[in-house]
């Protein structure tokens, strides 16, 4: 019998994950299928509980549930209690418990696009779910300054970092990075921007954590501003494979990553 695995999450429909993990499970040889599972606010913890019933070795956690998924949740891991948000769940010894693979995934990444955050000043769109594991990971990289920008900053949640809200962002001055954690620009809705070309204008790079389209229009203006641009897919890819680590309990070498890579880009 084939193991379980999916995606929780409000819409999906742009999702690489089942192409990714597909991919990745071919490479390791291991016998599963992985399923997106579009769930309502209202029935998370009905959707949690049935997955478990039914077997489900594990699943990935999408927007808007990265941080309320963590009150069904049996126990966390460090990096997951760190950051304050669960992208992986899984389903160990009739308990559920959540990781946060995108902490990983942001990592590879960055070093994979050659962006070196120590000494530099970075600015974090947004205030979710992935925008947490992204603040950790420039803090325990060695970011000079790390400001986060929420059109709720009032009420964000983050410790250690300047938060803001969009109307002081025009104010800010000599930053190195802009880092899209919002869904501003995903498909469908491919004609949004978080920010204008004015305020590109103040970075020396651009990264968007989505993937799905490959060049959303944030990063279209920052190419013709003539900044550094990177999109998501790297990180998606490496919170996968991090993800199936965890299941697993393996470890997949670099050999069969840079493999996988190679096919999705």
């Amino acid at each position: 019998m084939s193991d379980l695995y999916g995606l929780i999450g409000e819409r999906l429909g742009h999702s690489y994950s089942p192409i990714i993990h597909r991919e990745i499970l071919k490479e390791i040889k291991m016998d599963g299928c992985y399923h997106l599972f579009e769930v309502k606010r209202e029935d998370l913890k009905d959707a949690l509980y049935g997955l478990k019933a039914l077997g489900a070795k594990g699943v990935n956690v999408t927007i808007p549930y990265k941080v309320e998924v963590m009150k069904y949740l049996d126990a966390l891991s460090g990096e997951a209690e760190a950051v304050g948000a669960v992208n992986t769940i899984a389903f160990e010894n009739g308990s559920m418990v959540g990781y946060n693979t995108d902490y990983y995934g942001f990592g590879m990444l960055m070093k994979g696009s050659s962006i070196d955050i120590k000494g530099k000043r970075a600015v974090v769109l947004g205030s979710g779910g992935a925008a947490r594991a992204v603040v950790q990971y420039l803090k325990d990289n060695g970011a000079e300054k790390v400001v986060v920008v929420s059109r709720s900053a009032q009420n964000a949640d983050f410790n250690d970092v300047e938060l803001i809200d969009y109307t002081r962002l025009a104010w800010l001055r000599f930053m190195d990075v802009i880092i899209n954690c919002t869904p501003c620009g995903m498909y469908p809705d491919i004609d949004c921007t978080p920010v204008s070309r004015e305020i590109l204008n103040n970075f020396a790079a651009a990264v968007d954590l989505i993937y799905n389209p490959g060049k959303t229009l944030f990063l279209k203006l920052a190419d013709e501003i003539g900044i550094k641009t990177v999109n998501g897919m790297q990180m998606l890819i490496g919170q996968a494979i991090k993800a199936q680590e965890i299941w697993n309990k393996i470890r997949i070498d670099l050999t069969i990553i840079n493999s996988i890579s190679k096919k999705i880009r």
